[in-house]
C-alpha cells in the first residue's frame, strides 16, 4: 500500500474513533509511523485529508449509481443492485461513513458545498428508480425514502453486532428492501433472493 493510502487509512480510523478536532497531525503522523510534519510531504494539512476522504466517497457512490442507473432495463432489479452496492460500501469502509456523518461540517463551505450536491445527486439517481417503478409516488416521497434507507445503512458501524459481517450484509438488505418496499412493493420478492 503506498503511504498516501496508508496515511489516509489511518486519517479516517482516528477520525472516526475520537472526532476530527481531537485528532492532531503528529496523532496521524504516528499511526504510520513517520513524524507529524513528515505529513506535509503528501497533503498540505488535516484539512486536506479530511477532504480527499469525503470528497472521493461521494464521487464513488454517484458514479456507481449513475452507471447503474444508465444500463438499467429494469428499475426494480437495479434498486436491488443500488441496495446491495451501498451496503457492501458501507461494510467495506466503515470509517468513511462514520467520518462522513459526524467530520462533514469540518470541510470548507464549498467542499461541504460540493459533497452535499453529489449527494443529492446520488439520491436523486435512487429516487429516479423508484418513480420508474411506482409513477405514482410523489418525488419528494421518493427522496425521503431514499435518506431514510440511507440514514439506517449507514448508522451500520455504530451498530453493536455479534454476528458475521455477511450476516449483517444480508440484515441490512432485507430491512432497506422491506423499506423501500412501501413505494416499490416489487421489492419484496428480492428478499429470497
Amino acid at each position: 500500500m503506498k503511504r498516501r493510502d496508508q496515511i489516509l487509512d489511518a486519517a479516517a480510523e482516528l477520525f472516526a474513533r475520537h472526532g476530527y478536532q481531537a485528532v492532531g497531525i503528529d496523532d496521524i503522523g504516528a499511526a504510520v509511523g513517520v513524524s507529524g510534519p513528515a505529513l506535509y510531504y503528501y497533503f498540505s494539512g488535516k484539512e486536506q485529508l479530511l477532504a480527499e476522504l469525503l470528497l472521493p466517497r461521494s464521487e464513488r457512490l454517484l458514479a456507481e449509481a449513475r452507471t447503474l442507473v444508465s444500463a438499467a432495463a429494469d428499475p426494480v432489479s437495479t434498486l436491488r443492485v443500488l441496495v446491495q452496492f451501498h451496503i457492501d460500501f458501507v461494510l467495506d469502509h466503515p470509517t468513511l461513513s462514520t467520518v462522513h456523518d459526524r467530520e462533514l461540517r469540518n470541510l470548507t463551505a464549498s467542499q461541504q458545498h460540493e459533497v452535499r450536491r453529489l449527494m443529492s445527486e446520488y439520491v436523486s439517481a435512487w429516487a429516479t428508480l423508484i418513480r420508474a417503478a411506482a409513477p405514482d409516488v410523489d418525488a419528494t416521497v421518493a427522496r425521503a425514502a431514499v435518506q431514510a434507507t440511507f440514514a439506517m445503512i449507514n448508522s451500520t458501524p455504530s451498530l453493536r453486532w455479534d454476528r458475521t459481517s455477511a450476516e449483517l450484509g444480508e440484515f441490512l438488505r432485507v430491512m432497506a428492501l422491506s423499506a423501500l418496499s412501501g413505494h416499490v412493493p416489487e421489492l419484496v420478492a428480492g428478499l429470497r433472493r
